[in-house]
């Protein structure tokens, strides 16, 4: 069982369920009283992120891994008519002149809307005042994004929004499945607001089966669809006889799910602007983890002596090693709206995707959420 929280207020919510103290003993203790799936169960009632542990074969012949047998990483959908988008000029990076709003948050939505930037698109990332930051990962996802916050319960903030979402051309959002349209923003809105728009979504579990509205995030989708046992049996063979039993389960080394899917939806996103460019119309984008997982698994796996004793060692979690340290690049603080002084330096791993005519643009980065005024750069 594998119960996980992202703020104060889930840790109280599973808490709440358990009705015990905040220790890890206490913890411990009350979850011995519950059927991991009840448990599971139960925390998506209370809207609680938390989920049982599962294999790959339990994971496939559960109801939502069999909605999900057959479904790509990435999937575009018509949603809505418009003329064919007019390209003009001679633009010197694939997406100049795109206006990207970014309403994402921790690590997959910001990663793409940090690599539409890399080629060129005004990204404006959005977060809600009332949300805590999470700066070791802000900074890094802010690189080439300008940055502001808006509450959309407030009726002054949420009209604004309105107006920005009127003149942009991509909307990338990840809130929880049907969040948005509460507030008048989901795909078909701002479809009719704006149309011939690209509207992104990232959820946890997909857009069919019985868990299309369940809250999730990397690690409990990596634990929920199997990975975590895959990797744990990987590790026995490597370890031998001597593993213990049960198998404590192993996470992956990285947000592999988040990371592959931040990348899944750029490319998405791109393609969708094609789509607006040669048939028009305007377009959504899904991807989900869970399905990003299945896309994952499908690539096969390294046999595990091999990948635990023979192939090359992480190389260990520092930006000063040899190994990574070739990888990475300088970032000047970008300045924000009536800021001055001197202006930090950040050295973060460079962009992955390196292309020779148009190479991706490591541009500056305000390394903050409120950097910015809530409105649009001039078209070039």
């Amino acid at each position: 069982m594998a119960p996980l929280t992202k703020a104060c207020s889930h840790k109280q919510g599973i808490l709440d369920i358990l009705q015990c103290e905040p220790t890890k003993e206490s913890i411990a203790a009350a979850m011995l009283q519950w059927n991991s799936v009840d448990f599971e169960t139960e925390a998506s009632k209370r809207r609680m992120v938390a989920t049982a542990l599962r294999s790959f074969a339990e994971w496939d012949a559960h109801p939502q891994g069999l909605a999900l047998a057959n479904t790509p990483p990435v999937a575009l959908f018509k949603i809505g008519d418009a003329p064919k988008r007019d390209v003009q000029g001679s633009p010197t990076s694939p997406l100049e002149g795109i206006r990207v709003l970014d309403l994402t948050r921790v690590l997959a939505g910001p990663v793409c809307g940090r690599t539409l930037a890399a080629y060129g698109a005004d990204v404006l990332w959005i977060t809600s005042p009332k949300l805590p930051a999470l700066p070791n990962l802000d900074v890094d996802t802010s690189r080439g994004k300008r940055t502001t916050q808006l509450d959309l319960n407030e009726t002054a903030e949420h009209e604004k929004f309105a107006s920005l979402a009127k003149d942009t051309d991509v909307f990338l959002q990840a809130y929880r499945p049907g969040g948005l349209a509460t507030k008048g923003f989901g795909a078909e809105d701002v479809s009719k607001l704006r149309p011939g728009i690209v509207y992104a979504s990232l959820c946890a579990y997909g857009w069919e089966g019985p868990w299309k509205d369940r809250r999730g995030f990397d690690s409990l989708v990596q634990t929920a669809t199997g990975f975590n046992v895959a990797e744990a049996e990987a590790y026995a063979v490597y370890s031998g006889a001597d593993a213990p039993r049960p198998l404590p389960p192993r996470p992956l080394p990285m947000q592999a799910l988040d990371h592959a899917a931040g990348y899944m939806l750029a490319f998405g996103i791109q393609a969708a602007l094609c789509k607006t460019i040669t048939e028009g119309g305007s377009w959504e984008v899904r991807v989900s983890l869970a399905a990003v997982g299945q896309w994952i698994r499908s690539l096969g796996q390294l046999d595990p002596t091999t990948a635990f004793r023979d192939g090359p060692p992480l190389p260990p979690r520092d930006i000063d090693d040899p190994e990574v340290s070739r990888y990475t690049t300088k970032v000047l603080q970008a300045k924000g709206a009536n800021e001055s002084g001197d202006r930090k330096t950040m050295t973060a791993v460079a962009h992955a995707a390196k292309l020779s005519a148009t190479p991706a643009k490591e541009g500056e980065a305000p390394m903050r959420l409120d950097a910015h005024l809530p409105e649009w750069l001039p078209r070039r």
